[in-house]
């Protein structure tokens, strides 16, 4: 929370595990019944949506990168997208995600990560996903 602008119910990243600079950091996302998409998503079978497995992959590796932004209270960092996301197997409630990015490249204030997010050491997620860094608009 010092680092990631994002706030509950939007925050996906409970602790961070391991970060190397410029390199590659690793997360963990803590999978509660109590989340509230969880009602909906699905009744009777609760499953993490993909689409938020990618957003928790985007806010660790933005753990890494806003480390590294000169004064990072006045960017925010924008996913701008993803490729070659594949959805191994269903997240649910009781779960612990981990999630491992490595950064690829980065040029200035854009770059692309590859990600991947596992369960009890099975894969459940791939992507990779770029980032723009953008001044943060005024109030």
């Amino acid at each position: 929370m010092q680092i990631l602008p994002h706030r509950y119910p939007f925050l996906l990243v409970d602790r961070i595990i391991e970060l190397e600079p410029d390199k590659r950091v690793v997360g963990l996302k803590n999978v509660t019944i109590n989340e509230e998409f969880f009602q909906g998503h699905f009744p009777g079978m609760p499953v993490l949506p993909g689409v938020l497995i990618i957003e928790c992959m985007a806010q660790v590796a933005g753990v890494m990168i806003y480390k590294d932004v000169p004064d990072p209270q006045s960017k925010l960092i924008y996913f701008t997208g993803i490729e070659k996301a594949r959805f191994r197997r269903p997240v649910v409630p009781g779960d612990q995600l981990l999630v491992e990015m490595t950064l690829l490249n980065r040029r200035n204030n854009f770059g692309k990560l590859q990600g991947i997010a596992t369960v009890e050491g099975k894969l459940a997620a791939e992507a990779v996903v770029t980032f723009a860094i953008v001044d943060r608009p005024s109030k």
